[in-house]
């Protein structure tokens, strides 16, 4: 037999939730397959089957706390042929077979589908907690023992309230926040763009660029580059305080807040003064994939001198972002909206988008905000800027 353990989780976690099993005690697995998934307070992790065989059994059910090393299951090898999934009871495999509705649930997991077969559960009224929006085993379990409810008066709202334990990942959000704001001197300073210039810029080479990158010209390839020609001029802006010690970075790795089902993650992307800015689209867009499939590691998310964090994909006009410690700086950006601005004598219409800056008072002074907002405001409508290092 061999032992199915709880891995290394990345540097200062030790402990985790076992979030869902993709099998069930007695199922067939093949090695390298993912059998369960464990949630810590920064990342979620997936445990692979280590051989073929069969999962003989399930140590750490869903929802128990485990330690690096604990033990999470038992996964017995085959001999020969791949072993076949245990033998179901009769009356089992005549609930499944009156219950088609499991097999298309292509977004179940197979114990979870197994369960809502012999529970005659409709998957269509399941709601997926997992990853992706799976169904879990819990789920089908929580669907199947919820009482029938009966006709709906017309004014009846449903529960008036709903309590949800907060995931490890969601408690870990709140309390850093929270720290953030006890720890730092956060301010806030604002400014507005004219996005006319990157948007003809996107528009007249967006074919040419996806051509010979394979990828699309977004807007935060312009701000990231912006922002490292800023903190270059504002290096105060790139520091952290530890202890008495004013750290001052020579590096440029910014954080992207990614917001996903799960809450907000900040995968970094490494040395971006020294990417193009295919290489910054290409590097966003793969971490943006990885958070999304829950594959952020800790190394993906640790180590940014700096942040940006886009509100405006979620319509925000207007926001103080608070800061991701120890750093010292923050970058909101916000929607794009058509507004009247008066351009030398004349009134006319052009798309802008607000920008605000949080900072840590005790690094950053008042000027050095607003002059790190500036640059960054005239490297974005003057993009020709980035090309000369100006």
């Amino acid at each position: 037999m061999t032992d199915i353990i709880v891995p290394v989780l990345g540097e200062s976690v030790t402990e985790a939730i076992v979030a869902s099993w993709a099998k069930s005690e007695g199922d067939a697995v093949v090695r390298d397959e993912m059998l369960v998934e464990l949630e810590t307070d920064k990342v979620s992790i997936e445990v692979a089957a280590p051989e073929d065989g069969v999962l003989s059994k399930i140590v750490a059910e869903e929802g128990a706390e485990v330690e690096i090393g604990a033990l999470l299951g038992v996964v017995t090898p085959s001999k020969g042929k791949a072993a076949a999934p245990a033998t179901k009871p009769a009356a089992a495999k005549t609930v499944e077979a009156a219950a088609p509705t499991a097999a298309s649930a292509p977004n179940a997991m197979p114990s979870a589908a197994r369960k809502m077969a012999e529970t005659g559960t409709d998957p269509a009224a399941v709601m997926g907690t997992g990853k992706g929006g799976r169904i879990t085993k819990g789920d089908a379990i929580a669907a199947a023992n919820a009482p029938a409810s009966a006709p709906a008066a017309p004014r009846d709202t449903g529960p008036r309230e709903e309590r949800v334990k907060m995931s490890r990942l969601r408690q870990t959000i709140a309390r850093r926040l929270k720290e953030a704001q006890n720890s730092a001197a956060i301010l806030t300073t604002f400014n507005e763009v004219d996005m006319s210039a990157i948007m003809a810029s996107r528009s007249k080479y967006k074919d040419m660029f996806a051509k010979k990158h394979g990828i699309k010209l977004g807007f935060m390839s312009f701000f990231v580059k912006a922002c490292v020609q800023a903190l270059k001029d504002i290096p105060e802006v790139n520091a952290e305080i530890d202890g008495d010690t004013l750290i001052f970075k020579n590096h440029y790795d910014i954080g992207v807040a990614v917001g996903t089902e799960k809450g907000l993650v900040v995968p970094v992307i490494r040395d971006c003064d020294a990417l193009s800015m295919g290489g910054v689209e290409q590097e966003i867009a793969n971490m943006g994939t990885k958070a999304r499939d829950g594959k952020l590691t800790m190394a993906d998310m640790t180590g940014a001198t700096f942040t940006i964090s886009n509100g405006g994909v979620y319509g925000s006009l207007m926001s103080t972002p608070i800061l991701n410690a120890p750093q010292s700086g923050i970058l909101g950006m916000h929607t794009i909206q058509k507004r009247p601005m008066v351009i030398g004598d004349e009134i006319v219409v052009r798309p802008m988008m607000y920008i605000a800056l949080s900072y840590d008072h005790r690094v950053v002074d008042g000027k050095g905000a607003v002059t790190f907002l500036v640059r960054v405001k005239e490297c974005l409508e003057d993009p020709d800027r980035l090309l000369f290092d100006l």
